[in-house]
């Protein structure tokens, strides 16, 4: 039986601690616009462009569609995971001997 040491072990916040409090108006007056803080290419990092990022895929590399497939076949690759649709595309292209 493995003894879990007492000195690794994450210490526990306090009872009242809450990880996301609302901001006070103080809390307000003392922010500052990331762009007072931060330069440019630091702020860009920060701000999430949606989707997939430029370049990560070629154009025309896959296609969308709709195909009906029996539910114990998405649940056992959904089971595994995620990536599961990455798995199913790897497995029908060995099906189709790709």
């Amino acid at each position: 039986m493995k003894r879990k040491c007492a000195d690794m072990s994450k210490p526990k916040p306090p009872h009242d601690f809450d990880e996301n409090p609302e901001w006070t108006e103080e809390d307000f007056g003392l922010a500052r616009p990331a762009d007072e803080l931060f330069d440019a290419e630091r702020i860009a990092l920060l701000v999430r462009q949606p989707g997939r990022p430029k370049g990560s895929t070629k154009a025309d590399s896959k296609q969308q569609v709709a195909l009906r497939l029996d539910r114990e076949v998405i649940e056992k690759f959904k089971a595994a995971g995620p990536g599961w649709q990455t798995r199913m595309n790897d497995a029908l292209r060995r099906a189709a001997g790709l």
